[in-house]
Parts: structure tokens; C-alpha cells; sequence
């Protein structure tokens, strides 16, 4: 990703501020402080006021600080793609956390919701099961909506397909933790999973084939399309969108967060 010298310029603003002649120019516009794509900070600070000669000064010492703290570039881009996800997550929020009926978490009610992007060929999901276990069993009112994105593998889509099949007879728990907790997917892993579920394989083995199954294992890509998920698992919630096996802790901070919100 490109970092211009604007960017950058908003993006390091607090640590540049230090300077005087900064701080004259901060008591004139506030709107600096915001990242902006490149010449629309420019714009704003000859709005301002900013002539060139004040100009060059202040990408001076910004150019001096970032040259001097080349440490904080990682955190300033990180924290420019968590606001263009989020920005990306919005208009698709209410979609996202409307479950396929059944293929929920924790308690169906609860207020705070968690989406997760999963696959049941996926390690790194199969390693997170036991943090949202643990989030399931210290947040009371924890709906996790789970997201089938069976990206990995081909037996990635039979698996989804049965996961959504034991949801739609109220078993989609524990066909989940049965599928992560045996053998990678494959024909015999998948069945001995719904066995251990109690679902109806023969019901299971029609409904799994149904349009509707089809149509939101689509609607699951789509929604990772836009959002630019490209692994799994992958997290939205309250307005955050996070990747990878971040942990039970990072998770239940953005509970925690989401929960205040």
C-alpha cells in the first residue's frame, strides 16, 4: 500500500506537534488531524491559510520525526487499514450479522455479537475453538453468528454444507466442535462428525444439496470479497473487522469494546 507524504503528515500529527510553529497552525484547523488521500491535505492547508514557505516547514519536521521514529509507520498503517475496514464493514454489518438459521454460538439473544469467517479445513480456525469456547462461557450475553467460508480445501464445501444442514435441525454446536475437534474434512471425518452431532444424516444429506445452502455459502464469499478477507478465520465485530488466530484475549477486548459501544 502507498503511504504518501500527506498521509503521513496526518497520520504523525500528535508526535509532530511538539513544534511551535505546529501548534499555531493545530489552533487554526482541526481538520488536518484527519487522514486524507493525497492533495486533499494540501488543499485544507492552503485553506487555512498555510502558505508555502509554513508548508515546507511543517513536512519538514513531519519528514525529520518519521525519519527519526521509523517505528511508528507499521502502527500508522495498520491503523489507516483497520479504519478502511471498518469503513468497508459498515453498509455490510446488519447482513453479516443475520445468521443462516441455527448456525449460532453462545446464547442466540445475546446483545453483543461476534461474526466469525470460519473453515472446517482451516487449523488456525480449529486452533480458536477453545477461545470462543471460552468467550461463549464467560460472556453471557455473546451471540457468536458463525460465517461458512469454505475457502481451503475441496472437502472445505461438503463439511460447510453438512454444518449448515445441522443447523437447520438445531445441531449446528455440536457438529461444529465434533467436526473441530476429529480428523480434517473428508467424507468419513464429515459423517462421523454428524454422528457424533446427532444429526439426521439422511436429512441432512438432502437439505445440504438445497438452493438456499448454495445461494448463502455465495452470499459467505461475497461478503469476504468486499470486506477483503482472504483467510480464515476472520472477525467483524462492533464495527471492527480482525484476521487471523488473534487470541481469547484480543477477542474478548473487542468484546469488551463492543459492549460499551
Amino acid at each position: 500500500m502507498r503511504f504518501s507524504p500527506f498521509a503521513a503528515l496526518a497520520l504523525v500529527i500528535g508526535a509532530a506537534g511538539a513544534a511551535g510553529g505546529w501548534w499555531a497552525f493545530h489552533g487554526r484547523t482541526a481538520e488536518a488531524q484527519t487522514a486524507a488521500p493525497d492533495g486533499k491535505l494540501e488543499g485544507q492547508l492552503v485553506a487555512a491559510g498555510i502558505d508555502a514557505r509554513e508548508r515546507g516547514a511543517i513536512e519538514a519536521l513531519v519528514r525529520s520525526y518519521i525519519l527519526d521514529h521509523p517505528e511508528i509507520l507499521p502502527e500508522a498503517m495498520d491503523k489507516l487499514q483497520a479504519r478502511e475496514a471498518s469503513a468497508r464493514l459498515a453498509p455490510l454489518r446488519g447482513a453479516i450479522e443475520t445468521p443462516f438459521p441455527g448456525a449460532v454460538l453462545g446464547n442466540p439473544q445475546g446483545k453483543v455479537t461476534l461474526v466469525e469467517f470460519t473453515d472446517f479445513a482451516c487449523t488456525y480456525c480449529r486452533s480458536s475453538v477453545a477461545d470462543v469456547e471460552a468467550l461463549v462461557r464467560d460472556n453471557p450475553d455473546l451471540r457468536v453468528v458463525v460465517r461458512e467460508l469454505p475457502i481451503i480445501s475441496p472437502e472445505s464445501e461438503p463439511a460447510a454444507r453438512m454444518g449448515l444442514a445441522a443447523a437447520a435441525q438445531g445441531k449446528y454446536a455440536a457438529f461444529h466442535k465434533a467436526m473441530f475437534s476429529g480428523e480434517r474434512p473428508s467424507s468419513a471425518s464429515i459423517a462421523a462428525a454428524a454422528g457424533a452431532a446427532g444429526v439426521d444424516g439422511a436429512a441432512a444429506g438432502t437439505f445440504a444439496q438445497q438452493p438456499g445452502v448454495h445461494q448463502e455459502l455465495e452470499r459467505n464469499l461475497g461478503f469476504a470479497r468486499q470486506l477483503g478477507i482472504s483467510g480464515t478465520p476472520a472477525w467483524s465485530i462492533g464495527g471492527q473487522l480482525l484476521t487471523g488466530a488473534i487470541g481469547r484475549e484480543a477477542l474478548q477486548q473487542a468484546v469488551d469494546t463492543a459492549r460499551k459501544g
